[in-house]
């Protein structure tokens, strides 16, 4: 059996199915999807309704990000953001173009439904975002920052990894976990193209919203695979690179 993670895929079907053949799973595999499905490619609806019938032949984590949740909310309210607009929310909307009244409502009841996110039964941390609570992830007050806290990753980028773990300076946030696996921050945005590790955290999302790829990851032996480029994917579409 493996376990696979799955990086931020922003409405990319065709690279979705692109990473999912080339890691050829089984039905005995598990796979945790990272968040952040939509807003950004044209087939977001599609990314969820194929997630949904996924998950209904194999074990699948599927965890909420920040994208999800202001499509859930405009699922459930019709109310469109300007801002959730602008940065990927209209492509959204325009690819739920057909979808019937009682399609949408399967996939709200879905998205509401999602865990912020996931611990595995060998304490690894599975979230979109991050968390800020230097008791761990049981002990945050606010839930939102599961999906939208920039902070951990930030805080590793500035880490002296030198220092040991037994040391009063090892940040205490990552004393909880073996590893932790996060998305959010497109580690294209520090021009490289693949997953980043610092410390025993991983960040898979390699920037599928923009110029980059879907990636998926062996949580086991590290190995990872990654789609075609989403531009080279969707040539007649800029995706959020606007």
């Amino acid at each position: 059996m493996s376990t696979f993670a799955i990086g931020d895929i922003h409405g990319g079907l065709k690279a979705l199915l692109q990473v999912l053949n080339k890691l050829e799973i089984k039905e005995e595999d598990t796979l945790i999807f990272m968040g952040d499905y939509v807003d950004g490619w044209s087939e977001s609806a599609q990314v969820i309704d194929f997630l949904i019938n996924l998950s209904e032949k194999f074990n699948c984590i599927i965890i909420k990000g920040n994208h999800d949740f202001w499509c859930q909310n405009w699922l459930k309210t019709g109310v469109v953001h300007p801002s959730w607009y602008m940065h990927g929310g209209k492509e959204t909307m325009d690819s739920y173009d057909g979808f019937a009244d009682e399609k949408r409502q399967q996939h709200l009841l879905f998205l509401e439904n999602l865990p912020l996110y996931y611990l595995d039964n060998q304490n690894r941390l599975f979230l979109h975002a991050g968390f800020t609570s230097v008791h761990g992830v049981e002990h945050e007050k606010f839930q939102e920052l599961f999906y939208l806290d920039r902070s951990l990753w930030e805080m590793l980028l500035v880490m002296d990894t030198s220092i040991q773990k037994v040391s009063m300076f090892y940040p205490k946030r990552l004393l909880h976990y073996k590893e932790i696996y996060i998305g959010h921050t497109p580690t294209t945005n520090y021009n490289e193209p693949w997953p980043m590790n610092i410390a025993n955290v991983w960040n898979i999302d390699t920037g599928a919203a923009f110029k980059g790829k879907v990636t998926g990851i062996n949580i086991d032996t590290k190995a990872f695979v990654q789609s075609d480029s989403l531009p080279s994917l969707y040539p007649d579409e800029r995706g959020r690179n606007k």
